[in-house]
C-alpha cells in the first residue's frame, strides 16, 4: 500500500547537477526516516543521504559538500540535489523509507519494522 516513485535522474556532464525527487503515496511522517541509497553495477548498495522525522540529516563522506537532501512535508516528496557531478557518482539512485511504527509477526512472535524501497532511477555522468 506505500510506494515511493524516484524521477530526475538522467546523462550529464561532469561538473553538472541533477534534481532527483522521491514522491510518496502518504504522509512521510509516518516514516521514521528517509534517503538515499546509490548501486553501481557490480558494487554494493550504499547509503548516500539520509533525512529524519526531525529533519536531522547525514551524509556519505564522498557526497559530503556536494549533494543535499531536503523535504517537502505538503508534497510528501523527498529531493536529493547533485551538484559538481562526477563520474564516480554513476549509479542506480533508490529512494528508501522506514516505517515510525513497528509490526507484530504472529508467527515468529516477533516485532518488525518495514522498509520501503522505490522502483531507482538511472544517472549516468560521463567524463
Amino acid at each position: 500500500q506505500v510506494q515511493l516513485v524516484e524521477s530526475g535522474g538522467g546523462l550529464v556532464q561532469a561538473g553538472g547537477s541533477l534534481r532527483l525527487t522521491c514522491a510518496a503515496s502518504k504522509t512521510i511522517f509516518s516514516f521514521n526516516a528517509m534517503g538515499w541509497y546509490r548501486q553501481a553495477p557490480g558494487k554494493q548498495r550504499e547509503l548516500v543521504a539520509a533525512i529524519t522525522s526531525g529533519g536531522n540529516t547525514n551524509y556519505a563522506d564522498s557526497v559530503k559538500g556536494r549533494f543535499t537532501i531536503s523535504r517537502d512535508n505538503a508534497e510528501n516528496t523527498v529531493y536529493l540535489q547533485m551538484n559538481s557531478l562526477k563520474p564516480e557518482d554513476t549509479a542506480v539512485y533508490y529512494c528508501n523509507a522506514k516505517d515510525a511504527l513497528i509490526t507484530y509477526v504472529v508467527s515468529t512472535k516477533t516485532w518488525s519494522r518495514k522498509d520501503y524501497w522505490g522502483q531507482g532511477t538511472q544517472v549516468t555522468v560521463s567524463s
